[in-house]
C-alpha cells in the first residue's frame, strides 16, 4: 500500500472549535487517519497531521483548506510565526512504497483542484515546483499576508494556480512535497528576540549577513553583482529565526530541521546550547512541534549516552526516555511519546496483543482452551528472555567498576542483545498470527470449482507464512547465543550464572521453534522447498545444542 503523509498549517490556534471543525473534516474521509493536532496559541498557528493512501489524503487536504478558508478571516490574524493564508503551507511527505516523484503529482493535483475549485491563490514548493527560482517556502512567503496584495500582481509571482487577486479573507496558500522535516524550538531563559535570533543567525545554514564592523547594525557587504554577502551558520539543512512566545514568558529558537540525516534533533540541540553559552544564555529545554520518527528519538538516546560513556544497549523505552529528559522535551507540556513519535501511532495494536500482556495474563492466555498462543509463541518468548539476560549481563559489565575502560565494547554487545530481544519479542506475535490466518484459510467457502482454488491457494501462503516465522526465530534465537557466549566468557562474573540460563533459554527456543517448523511443513506441497528449509533448520538445531553445550562448560568452569 502506497502511504502519504500530510501536515498541514492552519492560521488559526486559539479558538478550538474552528480547530476541531477542520479536523473533522479530514476524518470525514474514510481510510485517512488522523496523528496529531498540535495548536500553538502565541503562533496562533495549528500544525494537523494525517496519513493515508495518496488519493484519500489529496481528499482530506482540499475539504480542510475549504473549510479553513470558510472559518478562519486573515485580515484579523495576528501571529508570532510568519503567515500568508488561512491554509499557510499544506506539505506532502512519501512515507511507504512511493516515490518523491510521485509525491509531487499528487501535490500538483490538490494545489490545480484548490486554485480552480475555491479560487485560492496557489503556489507549489519544493520538490513540486519546477522552477528553482521559487521553490523555497521562507521565498514564497516573503512579505506575509500583508505585503502579497502588492507581491501577488508581479508577474514573476503569478500563482501556479487560482486567481492573480489577492484573497483579503483566505490569502493564499503553498502546496508542495517534501521530505521529512522536523519542527522544533529550543527555549531559552531569556525575553529577548534580539539576542534569540543572533543565536539563530549563528546555527542557520544560511547564517547572518555579512557587516563591517557592528555585526548588528554595520554598513552590509555585497559581492561584486550588489547582493549582500553572508557568513554560513554553523548547521546544515537547519533554518531558524528567534521569537518571544507571550504564552511561556521566554524567547525560542524556532528551527525547521529539513534532513535530519544531516542535522538531528539532538545535534541542533547541542549546537543551540552552546551558541547560546558563548552569548551568556542558558538553554532550558526544547519543544517538538507536530511528530517524530522513532529513529530520531532512539538517535537521540544513544548519542546522550554516549556522551556520558554509558551502555547504550538498553530498551527502546528508556532510550526514549532519556532523550526527552536529555533535550527538556517535556519542559512546557508533557512529552507523551505513543502521542508523538510517528511509528506508534501508525502501529497496529493487533500486531502486539501478546507482547502488550502482563506475566500473568500471558501465562493466563497459554492456559486457556484456546489453541494460540502455543507452542511456537512460547518458544519466541523463551528466545527473548535468552537474549534479555545477554544483554543484562552486557549492560552489567558496561558499568562494572574498575572496567570503565571497556563500557564500549559491553555496550556494543549490549545493542546486539537488544536487537535480537526486539526481533524475538517482534515474532511472538507473528507466530499466532501465523497460526490465526491458517484457521481463517480453512474456514474459506469451497462449494465451487473457483472457491475451492482460492481456498487450496490461501491455505498454502498461510502454511508458508508458518513455516518462515517459527523459521524466523529459530534464526534470531541462534544468532543470540554469539551474544550469550561472549558474556559467559568475557563478561561480568558475577552474573555468569544468567549467561547460562539464557543459553538454555536460545537453545529451547531453536528446539521448539524447528517442531513447528516442521509440523507446518507437512502441510506445504511445495516438496523442494520444504526439503531445503528442513536440511537448514536440522543444521541449525545441531549447532545450537552444540553452541549450548559449549556455553554451559564456560559457566560451569567459572562456577567451580
Amino acid at each position: 500500500m502506497q502511504l502519504i503523509e500530510c501536515v498541514p498549517n492552519f492560521s488559526e490556534g486559539r479558538d478550538l472549535n474552528i480547530i476541531k471543525q477542520i479536523t473533522d473534516e479530514v476524518e470525514s474521509v474514510e481510510g485517512v487517519r488522523l496523528l496529531n493536532v498540535d495548536p500553538g496559541k502565541a503562533t496562533n498557528r495549528t500544525v494537523v497531521t494525517f496519513v493515508g493512501e495518496p488519493s484519500k489524503v489529496i481528499e482530506a487536504a482540499f475539504l480542510a483548506i475549504k473549510k479553513a478558508g470558510e472559518l478562519i478571516d486573515m485580515s484579523r490574524h495576528t501571529g508570532e510565526h510568519p503567515r500568508m493564508g488561512a491554509t499557510d503551507v499544506c506539505p506532502l511527505i512519501p512515507i511507504s512504497n512511493i516515490s518523491m516523484e510521485e509525491t509531487a503529482e499528487y501535490a500538483k493535483q490538490l494545489a490545480e483542484r484548490v486554485g480552480k475549485e475555491l479560487n485560492i491563490p496557489a503556489y507549489l514548493y519544493e520538490y513540486a515546483q519546477p522552477d528553482k527560482k521559487r521553490n523555497n517556502l521562507s521565498v514564497i512567503r516573503a512579505g506575509e499576508y500583508e505585503g502579497f496584495f502588492k507581491k501577488i500582481k508581479l508577474p514573476e509571482w503569478k500563482p501556479d494556480f487560482g486567481p492573480a487577486e489577492f484573497d483579503a479573507k483566505r490569502g493564499a496558500t503553498v502546496i508542495g512535497a517534501r521530505d521529512f522535516l522536523i519542527a522544533y524550538n529550543v527555549n531559552l531563559n531569556t525575553t529577548s528576540t534580539r539576542r534569540a535570533n543572533s543565536i539563530a543567525f549563528d546555527v542557520r545554514e544560511a547564517g547572518r549577513v555579512m557587516r563591517e564592523g557592528d555585526p548588528i547594525n554595520g554598513k552590509i557587504i555585497t559581492d561584486a553583482s550588489g547582493k549582500p554577502r553572508s557568513i554560513p551558520g554553523s548547521l546544515k539543512a537547519v533554518k531558524a529565526i528567534g521569537w518571544y512566545i507571550e504564552e511561556y514568558g521566554i524567547a525560542q529558537i524556532s528551527m525547521n530541521l529539513t534532513n535530519i540525516e544531516v542535522t538531528p534533533v539532538h545535534k541542533a540541540f547541542d549546537e543551540v546550547c552552546t551558541k547560546a553559552a558563548e552569548r551568556g544564555i542558558r538553554v532550558t529545554g526544547s519543544e517538538l512541534v507536530g511528530l517524530i520518527p522513532l529513529k530520531s528519538m532512539l538517535d537521540a538516546g544513544k548519542y546522550f549516552l554516549a556522551k556520558q560513556q554509558r551502555s547504550t544497549g538498553v530498551s527502546e523505552k528508556e532510550l526514549i526516555r532519556i532523550a526527552i529528559k536529555s533535550m527538556g522535551l517535556d519542559e512546557l507540556t508533557p512529552f507523551k511519546p505513543e502521542e508523538r513519535i510517528i511509528e506508534y501511532l501508525l502501529k497496529d495494536k493487533a500486531d502486539s496483543k501478546l507482547v502488550s500482556m502482563s506475566l500473568s495474563d500471558f501465562a493466563d492466555e497459554t492456559a486457556s482452551e484456546s489453541p494460540a498462543p502455543g507452542g511456537g509463541s512460547i518458544s519466541a518468548y523463551v528466545g527473548v528472555l535468552g537474549a534479555s539476560l545477554a544483554t543484562m549481563v552486557a549492560n552489567l559489565s558496561s558499568h562494572k567498576k574498575g572496567w570503565d575502560n571497556r563500557w564500549q565494547e559491553f555496550s556494543g554487545w549490549a545493542e546486539r542483545g537488544q536487537h535480537y530481544k526486539n526481533e524475538l519479542i517482534r515474532l511472538v506475535d507473528l507466530d499466532t498470527i501465523a497460526f490465526n490466518k491458517i484457521m481463517t484459510a480453512f474456514s474459506l467457502p469451497k462449494s465451487t470449482d473457483e472457491e475451492k482454488a482460492a481456498r487450496t491457494l490461501a491455505i498454502q501462503d498461510a502454511t508458508k507464512y508458518a513455516i518462515e516465522v517459527p523459521f524466523a526465530v529459530m534464526k534470531a534465537a541462534y544468532q543470540s547465543m554469539e551474544v550469550i557466549r561472549a558474556m559467559a566468557e568475557t563478561g561480568n562474573p558475577n552474573s555468569v550464572t544468567d549467561a547460562g540460563v539464557a543459553a538454555l533459554c536460545a537453545r529451547t527456543a531453536v528446539l521448539g521453534a524447528f517442531m513447528n517448523v516442521r509440523v507446518n511443513a507437512s502441510g506445504y506441497h511445495d516438496k523442494t522447498y520444504i526439503q531445503e528449509i528442513l536440511n537448514e533448520g536440522e543444521a541449525l538445531q545441531q549447532m545450537a545444542i552444540d553452541r549450548e553445550a559449549e556455553i554451559i562448560s564456560i559457566v560451569n568452569s567459572k562456577i567451580g
